[in-house]
């Protein structure tokens, strides 16, 4: 099992860090081609169906999906397997057909209500959000059937194709960004063409492996299917909860929008460099330990769930904790190194950076959410995240609203850096989000804490903080990272953090931290 695991997480994690690598690149070319104040029309463009997506794919439907694929596959047969795939492709896809058709013509609504400072602002932000979001809206139907095929390819333990998906998507958003949108009379209109022929590509990836396996036949609508009425009913308070964090990031784009122009680009770049560890490890190790917790739930192994669970969570803080201190400590270096050319300028370095301080206090919270959630989701318990988002939710909503009167109060609403404040909010309200989830699983008796945690907390943070204290010394000031050429930055911060990383690594292993106490001892 252990094996098995590490195997499993080492494809997804290595197939997502390509993906991330890519996504990288992509936002690279975005930076260097696109100034800040207009690529915040796609960035909120981008961001809508996206966020759907993370409710109706990667969000709910994937929480109230792969536990019950694992159920059919462990108790039913193939074909009542094939059965259950027809039907949710059928109703899914026509349902959110219907939904992207709809978003195409009330986009302009829709960029009201999410960016209502857009109408006030003189660079066009509103009509191009308009435009863009009438071409990614669609996105929506072509990933969430992804999610669908993904899900099932999962339940077969076949990871490395669904994680390849999101590499394709990014590979079509280059093309776009770097060849194709000088033929474009608004070159920022091509990224968001590039979204929708990039869902038409992940959907051309994943269906043929479903359709050689015989998993699928022909999709069709199909209400009454009794695994279409399971999955709708766990989706409902699923789409609550995810719905929760998701309405947190929305409240806080539509605050952006009314703040300096390019705010809201700034939060999306330092996001965009938290996503990368958080995708790399964090959601890689969920996506596998879904199928598995719901397996183990299925043949009632309690002992075997607990232990997995825990070690889980062992991971995460191993690997995340000196991860999110790391990007707090080389904020400032990675902005410069990763972004700063030609359209990117040094005062949309400072601006990122605040943003990505701001956002590393967040990691540790979103890595645990992605870990503890499927504790709930594989016991088919999604009631119990939805009450802990909706605090966290109130919470979230609390400090932005203190940010937005106080910065009015003060008239400094306007004022460069105040997007920082968002981001720290939202931090907050996914370490509290973690916390209610870690304590309701022990109080459930999901997760039983195994012996030496708080040794091993004790020894992850030590081994942190000589990280912290390396990447410090050897980091310097930042106006040398900007004079210093792309060649210097890119060779400068490898060896960085290739020498924090052997602090961290040594110093684990001078406090007693051994590779044998992350074999995971599991029955089945």
């Amino acid at each position: 099992m252990s094996r098995a695991f590490f195997r499993s997480t080492a494809i997804v994690g290595m197939t997502t860090l390509l993906s991330r690598i890519t996504g990288l690149v992509r936002d690279v070319v975005y930076a260097s081609m696109i100034p800040a104040v207009a690529l915040e029309a796609f960035v909120l463009a981008n961001q809508i169906p996206n966020l759907l997506r993370r409710l109706f794919a990667e969000g709910a439907f994937s929480q109230a999906f792969v536990p019950v694929v694992a159920e059919y596959r462990a108790k039913r047969s193939t074909d009542e397997v094939r059965g259950l795939v027809d039907s949710v492709a059928g109703t899914m896809g026509l349902f959110l057909l219907v939904l992207s058709i709809v978003g195409v013509v009330i986009a302009p609504l829709i960029v009201l209500i999410c960016a209502p400072g857009f109408r006030a602002k003189d660079a066009g932000q509103f009509g191009l959000a308009v435009e863009m979001l009438r071409w990614t809206f669609p996105y929506l139907l072509f990933v969430s059937l992804t999610a669908l095929a993904g899900g099932v390819l999962n339940s077969y333990q076949k990871f490395a194709l669904p994680a390849f998906s999101s590499v394709l998507l990014n590979v079509v958003m280059i093309v776009f960004a770097a060849w194709l949108s000088p033929y474009f009379e608004q070159p920022v209109i091509a990224l968001a063409v590039g979204v929708f022929v990039g869902g038409v590509v992940q959907c051309a990836l994943l269906f043929p492996p479903l359709i050689r396996m015989k998993l699928l036949r022909l999709p069709r609508w199909n209400l009454q299917h009794e695994a279409v009425k399971r999955i709708a009913k766990l989706m409902g308070p699923a789409i609550l909860g995810s719905s929760m964090g998701q309405l947190s990031v929305m409240i806080s784009s539509g605050i952006a929008s009314l703040l300096a122009d390019g705010s809201m680009t700034w939060l999306y770049f330092a996001d965009r460099l938290v996503e990368f560890p958080l995708g790399v490890f964090s959601i890689a190790l969920a996506t596998v330990i879904l199928p598995s917790l719901s397996a183990q739930h299925a043949k009632q192994s309690t002992r075997d769930f607990a232990i997995t669970l825990d070690w889980a969570i062992r991971l995460v803080c191993l690997i995340v904790i000196p991860a999110s201190v790391a990007l707090f400590v080389l904020a400032g270096p990675l902005t410069v190194a990763i972004y700063h050319r030609r359209e990117f300028t040094a005062f949309d370095v400072e601006m990122t950076q605040l943003a990505l301080m701001a956002f590393s206090f967040a990691l540790l919270g979103w890595s645990l959410i992605k870990v503890l959630a499927p504790g709930y989701y594989a016991r088919q318990d999604t009631k119990g995240p939805v009450k802990v988002a909706m605090r966290a939710l109130a919470l979230t909503i609390v400090l932005n609203l203190l940010v937005v009167v106080i910065l009015w109060g003060t008239g400094r609403l306007g004022d460069p850096g105040m997007h920082a404040l968002l981001a720290l909010s939202n931090g907050v309200g996914a370490i509290f989000n973690a916390g209610q989830l870690y304590f309701g699983l022990i109080r459930s008796g999901a997760l039983v804490p195994q012996p030496g945690r708080r040794k091993f907390l004790l020894q992850v943070v030590l081994a942190t903080a000589a990280m912290a204290l390396f990447l410090w010394w050897f980091g310097g000031d930042v106006a040398q990272w900007l004079a210093a050429s792309t060649t210097r930055r890119i060779t400068w911060l490898a060896a960085i953090v290739a020498g924090g990383a052997a602090v961290y690594f040594a110093a684990l292993a001078a406090l007693g931290v051994r590779p044998g106490q992350f074999r995971l001892q599991t029955v089945d």
